[in-house]
């Protein structure tokens, strides 16, 4: 293993090497390209050339002025055995990415960006219009390659309440405002476009939903299938393109939205609330719906066949996740459910937990479920109630398992008609950032990887990853070696489950790229014109930015509220300890990640325990005594810098005690 693990580390370096010293010729050479800036300050410009080359590094003194999305004009500096590859200097901003952004004012007239990407701490000109230390403003961007500075635009509130930042994070992200009380009076007068629909109002409908859920859009059901060696599975979509036509006003809204976007304590709905509510399948009523009918076997979970069509469903019974998760581990429902509940939900747990299975081996899934850390806040009452972390169960995955089948179901029929449409492709993951995840899992935890690019390898590796802290911090720092999910116009490979033609078609009310899905094929069966492709890989683009911003936006108001949650914390028990677990050793102290908390702090070398020394893993160092990267930590928070967006903890036992097994619960 010792051997191994110096061959790839030695491999590693010497692609790096590779690409600084010996790559495309630099001398005298300017590329231009956009920059895309890093937590630590510095760069790296993906080149506009037809030569393929690795980005380009751009060091912290040769930004020149630019900022992230900038496009720029690069030349090379000379190569050095330090940079992750060539590396380069801006000469010139070509085209800026922005004109304005929002920050915290600090004292000494500096102003620090939201977004951690736009840059360092900007200089304030002219007048306050108002702002005091700690606002949250909106200022534009004075460009010049000798320092840029900052003019506020407007005050945005203060800095430090839920509303404040929650506001601050929704101008920064260009987020669209909630829809006006004219806007959901005009939606609530809308009525679905008549279709024929099959009855299955006599099907015993159920929605499984978090308790909190605004929004209904599926439905499922369990009946005898086509045959006694059958079960038929129905998949019961709301029918929002009954209610939302191609080119219609709220159409047009939604694709503006393209998402519904979800913050902590705030969600601002793709389509408006009034609308929403009445597409959204409420328990007791006939809803209009759009179901994909699946004939599942009943001693393998194969799915034989599926047919789709629009339906009229009644929902029977309205569930919630921890109430049936409770149900299937210990055979107690709420004390409400009829006994034909019950029986369908076990009936439903026991084929989709076949279904499960038999796609996680035939499509040899990458299965990275990792705990679900979610920030509970109440903006009206500006008080965050908690963090919850939740393991994957078997109550969600009975919905996943139906709305999987269902979208590949869909994906499939696009295909085979030739309809125009979205897809969900996942690319594969290069070599080189599997072969860095490698290099960092054994010189760092210790832990072979095998070769990863071979997906079966892989699938090994994962499976025997032992249950505990460091299992789901691997799958984490995994999980980022990997390309996001994106969007497409054409039917590619989803690396991650495996599939190639999976399209999304189960989330009408909240993505628009599967109302999209369904306006295509409303029109289909009407006989109606549906949007060519191009249509379809121009939306692509553009709901995969708009994603990506969603994205970028919730994680930008979590860390924020994070930090706030924990000052809270500490006022009411000052001693209070939370679990970490090292992630990162650097001379200046320990990075370590706070499962509870979905976050990583840093310990200070300072603060170490005196009997504790603190090393990086490698073989020619023998002293036990230090830190390792894995090593479980009990830590006390020490100090919050809310501007920074840090938290700073230390150490309250040494490394021998840390050894206790109590702290690895």
């Amino acid at each position: 293993m010792r051997k191994e693990k110096k061959k790839r580390l030695r491999r590693l370096r010497e692609r790096r090497e590779r690409q600084t010293l010996n790559g495309p010729e630099l001398t005298g050479a300017e590329w231009t390209g956009v920059l895309k800036m890093a937590g630590g300050g510095f760069g790296f410009v993906k080149v506009d050339t037809e030569q393929e080359m690795p980005d380009v590094f751009i060091p912290v003194k040769y930004l020149g002025g630019a900022l992230d999305g900038d496009t720029v004009r690069i030349r090379p500096l000379p190569p050095r055995r330090g940079d992750p590859g060539p590396a380069g200097a801006v000469v010139a901003v070509v085209k800026a990415a922005r004109e304005s952004a929002v920050g915290e004012v600090l004292p000494g007239g500096m102003v620090r960006p939201l977004n951690r990407r736009v840059g360092g701490d900007f200089p304030l000109v002219g007048g306050r219009k108002g702002a005091r230390i700690g606002d949250w403003v909106h200022f534009k961007l004075l460009r010049d390659p000798a320092g840029n500075r900052a003019g506020i635009a407007g005050v945005i509130g203060a800095a430090g309440s839920i509303r404040g930042d929650l506001d601050a994070v929704c101008q920064e992200f260009d987020l669209p405002p909630p829809y006006t009380g004219e806007e959901n009076r005009a939606a609530a007068l809308l009525e679905p476009e008549p279709v024929p629909r099959e009855d299955f109002t006599g099907r015993y409908c159920m929605t499984i939903d978090p308790a909190d859920a605004k929004d209904y859009d599926d439905a499922v059901s369990i009946a005898p299938g086509n045959d006694r060696n059958t079960w038929e599975i129905g998949v019961h979509i709301a029918d929002v393109a009954a209610f939302v036509p191609h080119g219609s006003v709220f159409d047009r809204a939604a694709a503006e939205r393209a998402f519904t976007a979800y913050l902590p304590g705030r969600t601002l709905p793709m389509l408006p609330a009034a609308l929403t509510s009445k597409i959204s399948l409420h328990e007791g009523g006939d809803c209009p719906a759009h179901s994909v009918i699946l004939q599942v076997e009943r001693s393998t979970g194969r799915v034989l066949e599926s047919r789709r069509c629009h339906t009229t469903i009644r929902v029977r019974h309205r569930l919630h996740y921890d109430a049936v998760q409770q149900f299937l581990e210990h055979g107690r429902d709420n004390g409400g459910w009829p006994d034909e509940a019950c029986e369908k939900l076990k009936l439903l747990a026991q084929i989709t937990g076949m279904m499960r299975q038999r796609r996680l081996a035939a499509e040899k899934v990458i299965d990275l479920a990792l705990p679900e850390v979610r920030l509970i806040c109440d903006e009206n009452a500006d008080q965050i109630r908690g963090i919850s972390v939740r393991e994957p169960r078997t109550a969600e995955q009975i919905v996943e398992e139906c709305m999987l089948a269902a979208n590949s179901a869909v994906g499939a029929e696009l295909q085979r008609l030739g309809i125009p449409g979205v897809y969900r492709v996942h690319e594969e993951p290069t070599p080189e950032k599997l072969e860095e995840f490698s290099a960092m899992a054994e010189s760092d935890f210790g832990i072979a990887t095998g070769d990863l690019t071979n997906r079966s390898n892989m699938l090994v590796f994962i499976a025997r990853l032992p249950e505990g802290p460091l299992r789901p911090l691997l799958l984490g720092y995994l999980l980022r070696a990997m390309p996001h999910a994106r969007y497409r116009e054409l039917p590619e490979l989803h690396y991650g489950l495996g599939k190639t033609g999976y399209c999304h078609f189960t989330s009408p009310i909240r993505r628009y790229t599967d109302l999209t899905v369904h306006q295509q094929l409303w029109n289909f069966d009407q006989n109606r014109r549906t949007r060519g492709q191009s249509a379809m890989a121009r939306l692509a683009v553009s709901c995969s930015l708009k994603e990506e911003n969603n994205d970028s936006a919730y994680f930008a108001a979590c860390d924020r509220l994070k930090l706030r949650y924990l000052m809270e914390c500490q006022e009411r028990d000052p001693e209070k300890c939370y679990q970490g677990l090292v992630v990162r050793i650097i001379p200046a102290g320990l990075v370590v990640d706070l499962p509870e908390l979905g976050m990583h702090g840093f310990v200070p070398k300072p603060r170490y325990s005196p009997s504790s020394g603190f090393r990086r893993r490698q073989l020619d160092i023998a002293d036990t005594a230090g830190y390792n990267c894995g090593d479980p930590v009990l830590l006390r928070l020490t100090g919050i810098d809310p501007v920074r967006n840090s938290a700073e903890f230390c150490a309250v036992r040494n490394r021998r005690d840390q050894r206790n097994p109590k702290l690895n619960t």
